[in-house]
């Protein structure tokens, strides 16, 4: 396959061989002040094989020179090249004078600057260029590399004439350097290379040395064979990439060493493909009927071969398929020819388009059947960091509340009917009337109510259906009184009745069991009938409406919402449902409400602009409007959210949600050319009745985004030669149906049917409208969005308009290009090199969206599209992940990683996720022992992320999607899945199923199974799924119960009677909970596999026996009988719990005292272990110092006049409490927070703490002091937490007896948290240290924080070896500036038989930081020295506290610049 024209070829062989294409190359940006380095030339495979110059991963692109055809009228010209707009070489060979081997002259014309050609000659004896000692005046040598000669400057031109003496010299090659422009002009990516004669082959006449040239050329596919059989015969081993091309050229050497001794290229075809040699002939090609198949233009078999690997879907081909697609190529075109069909006919019908560039592409990069890619720049992924949080704040605009309707009043009173629920309710609206349909069962009775605030007389014509558009005449034993049985239905009267003094009309059918679908009906008031839009009302009695739904005015309802602009949109929807035009038009008049609402006001309009995009809502009534007028009513609007998003950074995520759901907009000629061309491709193409014509007047009177589907399905109905079915199933799969095609006010009847003869025609005419279409109604589609980026023109026709959009000023150098190769290979089979362009395109992009500029919504509604577009190809990859390498999926996880984090406006933890997955993927490629345990960890954080970034999402916007739906009565199954459906279309969603994809691959490779057994014990029970075990810990299950939960947070009780928790969620092993589930006995076990999950959810209320194993649970179904066999030490249920007694304690006159005063009568065991530590552990290991508010001295400060009230207050409030009235917990906590401080506890904690050397807070101001108190009265309060609360009555502890003492100790602001557990909680072995360590404080670690912490385990008699178990996947660490922290310390805690540790609050001073945390720069994660010397010493230090107290010990403790700090230690339960 050459790479050179036929044109070019003539040339070459009267004078000299040059490549015929040339393109110029600039420096990268950040050299612009240097010239760039060309590189040195080196020899491979007997030939000159130029290089590139160096540059930066990749630099920014010129647009390409093309070479015109050669001057035939001048003998001596070689060619010209068109450099720039303005500028052209031309390249001549003059005849040599006497002595000379060669003389080429060089001109630039219009050039505008100082050029310099930088050159050197070739010799076949020599590597590298050589410099002749014969060169133009003012050559300078450059690095004794190469010859720089400046051009001559001739009026507008430039020229330049060299002259080569030395008869070795075969060819010079030679780049040019624009000074001015700081530009390199290249020969297609290499140097210019011109060939002559050498002296060898010269006569020895007086005239000098013949100028002619020999040029050999080899067809590039018998290169690519004898190239195989290289590789081949060399064992078919692996090429870099460089000797994969040394080894291409040195192929080539080969066959032009056997040209030039005289071989045949049909006998060197032959020759390599075993094929009969073709017989010669010097018959002119066009005069042949039958072509034989060596003589087929190459070029045509290279383009051949390329649209057959582009209908594949351009997968990567290997060398032997490669060959086998030239063959078939080549059989293909033959075949043609042998149908008669001429060369040049052949040429015309596969030369279409862009086709030829394509080509050359692949053979200037000698990549035959590869997709190219771009060069990703190297970046510093946290300069894509954005922390703009969303912050939920209730509209608190002050608004009057509005008073209930009828309507409203009369739902509410159906809501408060004993037993009744209400399973469907729809509002209708007439004029300004409404009428309310509900359907309720009460006591197994399906009931159905209409009520209408139309005051006269008014006619219920009604059936029943069970089936859609069936009118079924209803049991005559079902009809209301005063009803008349018609043939297929009947007709009620309704009756007048009245609520609060106001009227209303209503009708109540009691139905049958008839397992009907609903109720179809229209009214009649006097001779008028009242429809729905020109429909049958309709109440679905299959959609249920499963809430109890609020009302306007009502305190809870909208509660979490804007809630005064979500009434007021849904004042206006009726206005709004008149046409698009008005809809955007209502929605630009509430943008700024919104904005002033804040977040949810944004969102509150997202989610009106949501259901109008998903159909929920009508776009068009009995309403005509021009498409320029919607265009530019949507310009309006897009122009307010563009304002908003330059102003408000925190909003921009909803506000693209925004944009992509309303499409660009247009003013004037964008719009108005949607009327304006369908009347034109009607006339151009003869199809102006029928479909197209009912289309034409749907288009005129109010075009939509329905049409840009229509159009796709007209598209691919003629595709598919006219098949029916295709343009069916494209509308359907869109979401448009018959009914809703004949719903429109100018409603589309017909299906199309077109002729054979006007396909091409309105392919060609439906693909332009398509652009037009897209123009206004899409907001996510790349082309469009592209085009108006870059800029378009399209060309007006007779009435029809034309438009011309600009392109967007200042977009980064190369970016066009950039795009280009997106749309190039935007449906390429093999995703990657698209995944790349597309995210190069976002990045670049970035800088211009975060600046406040001109056309910024253009620029947001690419960005829009290529995100659009990069999930897609993710979605379409998936069957190329299946059996890929680990490091493959990997690779393509944190490319989805980057979209995500491009995509959102808090984007931190993604950024750290990114970070940690990309260290992951370097350690699998360099086979790192631990990469597989890292990823996983990385893999859990990336959950967490998805799983915070789901509860945001449905936090944010769930709310408004229930109030507002309920508002405008949508259909109930879109409301409930509205957050779920809108974080399934963003790029989460995608994240989330590669995760799951590479789970399984993960654990398999890392050996870590599909469960994380943390409390290993058999059991049997009925297996009950639950959402959260939050919601039931304070439940009492009668039976033994296991337990499937959702979600766990860590802080949980375990509730009566469950004997086993299953679940998805990663609490750490020394949790609250975890603690817990091992101290009573439970089962308490992660499981990983979805698939297994699933499992056990759909075992729901059946008996099965669980049985663990070191790293596995089996479980299978049992009976009853085996259930009372079982060895369950929790098989029998709501047997007797031995109760356990605390002695009451007593004040004993000190509000605070000092370490030495420790004692059980005065403080709980942690204070005491804290103070028997000091001065017993090694040197090393540091204790705080402390001091404590002792037992009784809360009873004290409540009994004390000042808190009189506040003692009162919580008096009636245990009473409410001992009536089981649990809110009572929350409001206790809140009265204690009143207490006030005697002055003689402020004095004595005072003396102490500064006694023993601790600084005392009110010295800092009396704030600081007020910050103490708080923490020491939230410390007292937390004797009333739920978890607490639950679980001191489960073992029948009296609550009444529990004092609080408190721990006061100064803070050590750590660099990391540990906790100890001496004897390996998980297998009891007690010759095993188990440990776990998180960045930051440790309230991460006992907390309800998610993620799990660094985790390891160290034998006792080998303490220097701990072996790491996970890496941490805690995305939040905690720190805090040097503080005071106040540590509950109860008689409940560390009793015999129960374990209340944790139960209660500790609570420092000052609050603490939430910092997200990037483990990529932690010594603790990526230094192993590190990692082993503090692990190491963790382990020592538990070593030695047990060592100390003779029995196992749970430790928790500090690491602060390498030195360990134990703040407390209990006994191990």
């Amino acid at each position: 396959m050459s790479g050179f024209s036929a044109a070019a070829n003539a040339a070459a062989a009267e004078r000299c061989a040059l490549a015929f294409r040339a393109r110029p190359a600039a420096s990268s940006p950040a050299k612009r002040q240097q010239q760039p380095q060309p590189a040195s030339l080196r020899r491979s495979g007997g030939q000159r094989r130029p290089t590139t110059l160096s540059a930066s991963s990749r630099g920014p692109v010129v647009p390409r020179a093309v070479a015109t055809s050669a001057d035939r009228a001048s003998p001596d010209l070689i060619g010209k090249f068109t450099l720039d707009s303005n500028s052209e070489l031309q390249v001549a060979v003059n005849p040599a004078p006497q002595g000379l081997v060669s003389e080429i002259s060089l001109e630039v014309t219009n050039t505008s600057g100082s050029l310099i050609l930088h050159w050197g000659a070739l010799r076949p004896d020599k590597r590298d260029w050589i410099l002749p000692s014969r060169k133009p005046d003012g050559t300078t040598v450059y690095k004794n590399r190469a010859l720089r000669t400046p051009f001559v400057k001739s009026g507008d031109n430039s020229t330049l004439r060299i002259e080569i003496d030395d008869p070795g010299v075969h060819a010079i090659e030679f780049l040019i350097f624009d000074e001015t422009q700081n530009k390199w002009f290249k020969n297609n990516g290499q140097n210019f290379q011109v060939q002559f004669q050498s002296s060898r082959h010269q006569g020895t006449g007086a005239s000098g040395a013949s100028s002619s040239a020999t040029s050999t050329l080899v067809p590039e596919d018998l290169v690519q064979i004898q190239a195989y059989l290289r590789w081949e015969r060399r064992g078919k081993q692996s090429y870099t990439p460089e000797q994969e091309k040394e080894e291409y050229e040195a192929a080539r050497a080969e066959l032009i060493e056997e040209v030039n001794r005289g071989v045949s290229l049909e006998k060197l075809r032959a020759k390599l493909t075993k094929a009969p040699e073709a017989p010669e002939s010097d018959e002119s090609k066009s005069s042949a009927s039958r072509m034989p198949i060596g003589k087929l233009p190459e070029d045509l078999v290279q383009v051949q071969a390329y649209i057959r690997w582009e209908q594949a879907g351009k997968p990567n081909y290997p060398p032997e398929k490669q060959l086998v697609e030239f063959e078939e190529a080549r059989k293909e075109l033959q075949a043609e020819v042998d149908k008669g069909i001429s060369i040049d006919q052949l040429r015309q019908k596969i030369l279409k388009g862009n086709i030829e560039s394509k080509v050359s592409k692949q053979l200037k990069n000698k990549k035959y059947f590869s997709v190219e890619r771009i060069q990703r720049k190297k970046r510093d992924i946290t300069q894509l960091l954005s922390k703009h949080k969303h912050t939920l704040v209730e509209d608190k605009v002050e608004v009057v509340p509005k008073q209930p309707t009828v309507l409203d009043l009369f739902t509410k009173s159906l809501h408060e009917k004993d037993g009744c629920e209400v399973l469907s309710r729809k509002l209708f609206k007439f004029g300004d009337k409404e009428i309310l349909a509900i359907s309720t069962k009460v006591q197994n009775k399906t009931e159905v109510h209409l009520a209408t605030n139309h005051t006269d007389p008014l006619i219920l014509h009604w059936s029943l259906a069970k089936n859609a558009g069936e009118w079924k005449a209803p049991s005559p034993n079902i009809l209301p009184s005063g009803s008349t049985l018609l043939d297929k239905a009947c007709e009620t009267e309704f009756t007048k009745s009245e609520l609060d003094g106001l009227h209303y009309q209503v009708v109540e059918i009691e139905l049958d069991d008839g397992g009907y679908k609903g109720m179809p009906f229209v009214l009649r008031s006097g001779e008028t009938w009242i429809k729905n839009n020109g429909s049958d009302f309709f109440l679905d009695f299959s959609t249920h409406d499963v809430r109890n739904i609020k009302l306007k005015g009502n305190g809870d309802a909208g509660k979490g919402t804007a809630k005064a602009l979500l009434e007021r949109i849904a004042d206006l929807e009726e206005d709004a449902q008149r046409s698009l035009m008005h809809r955007f038009n209502i929605a630009a008049d509430l943008a700024d409400q919104a904005r002033d609402a804040g977040l949810l006001g944004i969102v509150g309009l997202f989610v009106w602009i949501r259901f109008m995009a998903t159909r929920q809502l009508t776009w068009n009534k009995n309403y005509n409007v021009k498409p320029r007028e919607i265009s530019k009513a949507q310009d309006r609007f897009t122009d307010d959210l563009e304002n908003m998003y330059k102003a408000y950074p925190q909003y921009r995520e909803i506000l693209r949600m925004i944009m992509a759901a309303v499409g660009r907009g247009g003013e004037g000629d964008v719009g108005q050319r949607i009327r304006d061309e369908i009347l034109v491709i009607q006339r151009n193409n003869d199809c102006k009745g029928g479909m197209m014509e009912e289309w034409h007047q749907k288009l005129h009177n109010n075009t939509s985004p329905d049409d840009v589907v229509i159009c796709q399905a007209l598209i691919d109905y003629i595709k598919s030669d006219f098949d029916i079915s295709v343009y069916w199933d494209t509308l359907n799969k869109n979401g448009i149906t018959k009914e809703r095609l004949l719903s429109y006010d100018r409603a589309i009847h017909s299906e199309p049917n077109f002729r054979s003869e006007q396909k091409a025609g309105l392919l060609r005419d439906l693909g332009n409208y398509m652009r037009s279409l897209k123009a206004v109604h899409s907001g996510a589609d790349l082309e469009s969005a592209i085009a108006s980026c870059m800029g378009y023109k399209s060309e007006g026709e007779g009435f029809m308009v034309g438009v011309q959009i600009n392109p967007v000023k200042g977009l980064p150098s190369g970016f066009p290009e950039l795009l280009e190769f997106v749309l190039e290979h935007v449906e390429d089979k093999s995703a990657e090199p698209l995944l790349e362009g597309l995210l190069e395109a976002r990045v670049e992009l970035r800088p211009l969206l975060l600046d406040s500029r001109e056309r910024m919504k253009d620029l947001i509604f690419l960005d829009i599209a290529l995100d659009s577009t990069f999930r897609t190809a993710i979605e379409r990859s998936y069957e190329e992940l299946n059996d890929a390498a680990p490091e493959k999926i990997m690779y393509f996880i944190s490319l989805v990683l980057e979209n995500l984090a491009l995509s959102i406006d808090d984007n931190e933890d993604i950024l750290y996720c990114l970070k940690g997955w990309n260290q992951a993927l370097e350690m699998a490629k360099q086979k790192d022992d631990q990469w597989a345990l890292y990823a996983k960890a990385f893999l859990d954080r990336n959950r967490l992320a998805l799983a915070s970034k789901g509860e945001q999402y449905h936090n944010m916007m769930q709310p408004s999607a229930e109030y507002l739906g309920s508002l405008l009565s949508i259909d109930q199954w879109a409301v409930n899945i509205f957050t779920e459906e809108i974080i399934r279309g963003g790029s989460a969603a995608t994240l989330s199923a590669l995760l799951n994809r590479f789970d399984p691959v993960l654990r398999n490779v890392a050996h870590l199974g599909s469960w994380q057994v943390i409390s290993p014990v058999e059991v049997s029970g009925y297996v009950v799924v639950v959402d959260e075990l939050l919601a039931v810990q304070n439940k009492s299950y009668d039976k033994p119960t296991i337990l499937v939960a959702k979600s766990v947070k860590g802080e949980e009780e375990i509730p009566d009677g469950v004997v086993g928790v299953i679940t998805p969620d990663m609490p750490d092993v020394l949790s609250h909970v975890s603690v817990r589930a091992r101290n009573s006995k439970v089962l308490f076990a992660t499981c990983f596999d979805h698939t297994t999950l699933s499992e056990l959810e759909g075992y729901d209320q059946k008996l099965f026996s669980f049985k663990p194993t070191s790293a596995d649970i089996t479980y299978r179904e049992i009976t009853e009988s085996e259930l009372q066999q079982s060895s369950s030490p929790n098989a029998e249920v709501g047997h007797a719990v031995p109760s356990i007694s605390l002695a009451k304690k007593k004040f004993l006159g000190k509000y605070a005292i000092s370490a030495e005063e420790f004692s059980e009568e005065m403080v709980g065991a942690k204070s005491r272990n804290i103070a028997y530590l000091k001065g017993k552990v090694p040197s090393w290991v540091g204790v705080p110092t402390s001091v404590a508010i002792p037992f009784g001295t809360f009873e004290k400060v409540l009994s004390d006049g000042l808190n009189k009230e506040v003692a009162q207050s919580i008096e009636k409030l245990k009473i409410r409490l001992a009536q089981e009235d649990f809110s009572a917990l929350g409001e206790i906590r809140k009265v204690v927070l009143n207490l006030t401080a005697p002055m003689q506890l402020v004095n004595e904690l005072k003396e102490r703490m500064l006694g023993s050397g601790m600084p005392w807070p009110g010295d800092e101001g009396d704030k600081r002091w007020e910050q103490a108190w708080m923490a020491i009265k939230k410390v007292w309060a937390s004797k009333w937490n739920e978890r607490a609360y639950f679980s001191t009555r489960k073992v029948k502890l009296d609550h009444e007896y529990l004092s609080m003492a408190v721990l006061v100790q100064e803070v050590v602001n750590a660099d990391y948290a540990f906790v100890i557990h001496t004897t390996n909680p998980s297998s009891g072995d007690s010759s095993e240290i188990y440990a776990e360590v998180v960045k930051g404080l440790g309230e991460t670690l006992v907390g309800a924080y998610p993620g799990r912490a660094m985790s390891f385990v160290c034998k006792k008699d080998d303490l220097d070896s701990p072996k790491l178990l996970g890496y941490p996947s805690k995305p939040i660490g905690l720190f805090i500036r040097q503080s005071i922290i106040f540590r509950s310390d109860s008689n409940g805690e560390d009793l015999e038989g129960y374990a209340g540790a944790g139960l209660y609050d500790s609570v420092p001073m000052d609050e603490e930081d939430e910092v997200v945390l990037d483990y990529t720069t932690d010594p603790l994660i990526v230094d192993r020295g590190f990692r082993s010397s503090i692990l190491s010493s963790i382990a020592r230090a538990g070593h030695a506290i047990e060592e100390l107290y003779g029995s196992p010990q749970d430790v928790e403790g500090v690491v602060k610049d390498g030195k360990i700090y134990v703040v407390q230690t209990r006994p191990q339960m």
